[in-house]
């Protein structure tokens, strides 16, 4: 089936509760990972097992950790006012 053209939105749903979102254009971008290992092992829970998203083109906070769920949506999720910006790159 694949992604429907109209996606704009990827949304993160973590096992903490944490929700956040990144447009397509850093979810496809090549430097943009799910990280499931880390050393040849499974990734430890500590750096965000079972599965953590990396944002290397944004700032720390949008590489969500212990990943649930992943939404691809032309909808944008207003996350609410967490105090930070929802467009932080670098």
């Amino acid at each position: 089936m694949g992604i429907k053209s109209s996606a704009r939105f990827v949304n993160f749903y973590a096992y903490d509760g944490y929700v956040d979102s990144i447009d397509m254009l850093d979810a496809l971008h090549p430097q943009t990972i799910l990280a499931y290992g880390m050393n040849g092992q499974n990734l430890p829970l500590q750096h965000g097992a079972p599965v953590r998203l990396r944002v290397e083109t944004q700032i720390g906070y949008k590489s969500v950790k212990y990943l649930q769920r992943i939404v691809v949506t032309d909808e944008f999720v207003d996350m609410g006012d967490s105090g930070w910006a929802w467009y932080v790159g670098i």
